[in-house]
């Protein structure tokens, strides 16, 4: 079921519709290298295998599980000698780069900067945290994002009739709300269903309805795959479990990804970020125990990394909850969005040249350390946006302690208003 052109290619119109980025690239013939950055199953490699095919070019491919600095010099080795005078440049396709080592992602950098080839590097992970930053500085990042309904719908309707078993079958669509669901924007997901489907009924017409698919799955359950089928959905249930204040089922999800063999830092990234977003200011200390889990799990590993984890999930999971600086930092984005970029009061700005000063630049400025109690009353948001409110704070025991000194400061410190 694999397209092997643009025009057979579902999802990812934002990179390869009409217009987009991706397609330009691949019609032009001028694709420099880059990285696909999405969940399992949204055509990352399928999309490498086209722009190969696209351009007609000499197409190698790794798998960083079972490739090491030996196999990747082969490699680039053989893209180097097989190139004549002004032939197209070859590509070079690295399935889950992100777990490369520093060593075998350095090996990269030479043929990557020289031309010797272009780099199409595939992973589920933040390349932020997972590609070293010599190599992710000569790599565009592209980030590929789950199949939409009308896109999973279009791949079904794609597979019952191209199909070679499936065209020869007389299917019946009923309905689709459990095929959706259970696929999750997953192309490869839906694909395994379908054919679940087909074994599980080899006579007759093959009805595809909610009950059906519920029942075949609930048939053959799949185990945690680390790589693929029930990552996302573990790892969301685990941050679900947390916010949700709910310790074993935290804990529960926590053991599930440590018996399938999990990268500790993977869970630990989550646990800072939940930390971030979900306890935040109602407990601050959280995201401090959350970041201190994460650096003993990068020193110690598997398997008594397990313990600081466990730790943090338990602590995180009981603490009280507050998203309000989540809230805020969101809401203030939407309004630089919206303003766009509104001019710095001129008494904020700093002054480093005369023609500055000349101009009013820190002129007025007050030093909150010069006042009673290290505050005065000043402007500081732009004029379009007096008086405007990001931050609502939470009824939390630590929140009313910040908003109680911030309402102290600007409703009740009359006395201290600025002229």
């Amino acid at each position: 079921m694999r397209p092997t052109t643009l025009d057979g290619y579902i999802g990812q119109k934002h990179l390869v519709g009409p217009g987009a980025v991706l397609r330009g690239m691949i019609e032009t013939g001028r694709v420099t290298s880059f990285i696909l950055w999405g969940p399992p199953g949204v055509g990352k490699t399928t999309l490498a295998r086209i722009v190969a095919e696209t351009l007609q070019v000499p197409f190698f491919t790794l798998s960083a599980v079972t490739s090491g600095v030996k196999e990747v010099r082969e490699v680039i080795d053989k893209a180097r000698n097989g190139r004549f005078f002004n032939s197209a440049t070859p590509i070079l396709f690295i399935d889950e780069i992100h777990r490369f080592s520093k060593s075998q992602q350095d090996s990269l950098l030479g043929a990557v900067e020289n031309g010797t080839v272009t780099l199409i590097g595939a992973t589920t992970e933040n390349p932020s945290f997972e590609v070293i930053r010599p190599l992710l500085s000569r790599c565009q990042v592209y980030v590929l994002e789950p199949l939409g309904k009308e896109d999973l719908l279009q791949l079904m309707h794609t597979a019952i009739t191209t199909d070679e078993v499936l065209v020869k079958r007389n299917v019946e669509v009923k309905e689709t709300g459990a095929l959706l669901r259970y696929s999750g924007g997953d192309a490869r997901k839906l694909l395994g269903i379908l054919e679940l489907i087909e074994t599980a009924h080899p006579q007759g017409t093959l009805t595809i309805d909610d009950a059906t698919v519920t029942t075949c799955l609930q048939a053959n359950p799949v185990a945690y795959d680390k790589d693929g089928e029930q990552h996302y959905d573990i790892i969301s249930a685990f941050i679900k479990s947390i916010r949700g204040s709910d310790p074993d089922a935290a804990v529960y999800y926590l053991a599930r990804m440590i018996a399938g063999g999990e990268d500790p830092k993977f869970i630990a990234r989550r646990l800072v970020i939940s930390a971030a977003e979900d306890i935040g200011l109602a407990n601050p200390n959280a995201l401090l125990l959350a970041n201190a889990a994460f650096d003993a799990v990068a020193k110690i590993g598997w398997p008594e990394g397990r313990i600081p984890l466990a730790e943090a999930t338990v602590y995180l999971a009981s603490s009280p909850k507050s998203n309000t600086a989540y809230l805020a930092v969101e809401s203030a984005l939407e309004e630089v969005k919206r303003s766009g970029n509104l001019p710095v009061p001129l008494h904020l700005r700093n002054a480093p040249t005369q023609l500055m000063k000349d101009l009013g630049y820190y002129d007025g400025y007050r030093y909150p350390h010069d006042f009673p109690g290290h505050f005065t009353r000043q402007q500081y948001l732009p004029d379009a946006l007096q008086g405007t409110r990001f931050w609502n704070p939470a009824d939390s025991p630590q929140e009313r302690k910040l908003s109680d000194y911030w309402k102290r400061c600007w409703e009740d410190n009359e006395s201290s208003k600025a002229e």
